[in-house]
């Protein structure tokens, strides 16, 4: 039975299941990236839900695992050499388990540092802008009556869907033929965008097609469709 005393988030989502991965998050485009990894992977795991909309990712225990206070975090009890690990940033965590495994991931090298990158466009880039968006389009910020705000990150989102599309061209995943972690870093963000964030005619993402046929063969695969409702709400 493995021990996660170490852990005082453990304290207040205690595991049931101490000797599976312990994943602390909620459904949302960060989320579930590693909801969607785990079950693409197989890996057993055991979700806790953190209710952002009762502040619990700033509670002493959450924040002792993640200080940046954002979701996801995890708990590998079997880690490196055989020790517990605790982790935050969903790419970080993405990358850790594809390493874990050898799965999701190139082997060769060359290889391996593209798909990297692209888990860095998505955590720089793509994430931010398209929060932004859905900030001054849909919550709070729709209500400030200067728009110049709203214009900046759309045509910013805008650029960002431009370059997905032009590396979709020709191909079916980011990495061609190889399902990566890249694809599964981008997903929720882009369905996000134009489902809950209702930005799809703002953006004007019908006009990239070779993006649009990329969202549409992720969503329609059962882990990601099994990911996107983990953890469920209370």
């Amino acid at each position: 039975m493995a021990d996660l005393s170490a852990f005082p988030i453990a304290t207040r989502w205690p595991a049931k299941h101490p000797d599976r991965i312990q994943l602390y998050s909620a459904t949302t485009p960060n989320g579930v990236k590693i909801s969607i990894a785990l079950e693409e992977l197989g890996l057993p795991y055991e979700p806790h839900l953190i209710n952002i909309g009762k502040n619990e990712s700033w509670t002493p225990e959450f924040l002792s695992l993640n200080p940046n206070g954002k979701i996801p975090a995890i708990i590998d009890p079997n880690g490196p050499d055989g020790a517990p690990i605790g982790l935050f940033e969903s790419g970080a965590i993405l990358l850790y388990l594809a390493e874990k495994t050898g799965l999701l991931i190139p082997a060769d090298g060359a290889r391996r540092y593209e798909t990297i990158q692209w888990v860095f466009f998505q955590m720089a880039s793509v994430g931010p802008m398209f929060g932004q968006v859905g900030f001054f389009h849909k919550f709070a910020g729709r209500e400030i009556a200067d728009k110049r705000p709203l214009e900046r990150y759309r045509d910013e989102s805008r650029r960002l869907l431009g370059v997905l599309d032009v590396r979709l061209k020709g191909r079916k995943w980011i990495m061609d033929n190889d399902y990566t972690i890249a694809d599964i870093s981008l997903l929720g963000w882009v369905r996000n965008l134009i489902g809950f964030y209702e930005a799809r005619d703002l953006v004007g993402f019908d006009d990239f097609t070779n993006l649009a046929a990329w969202l549409e063969r992720g969503l329609a695969r059962p882990a990601v469709q099994k990911g996107l409702t983990i953890p469920a709400r209370s």
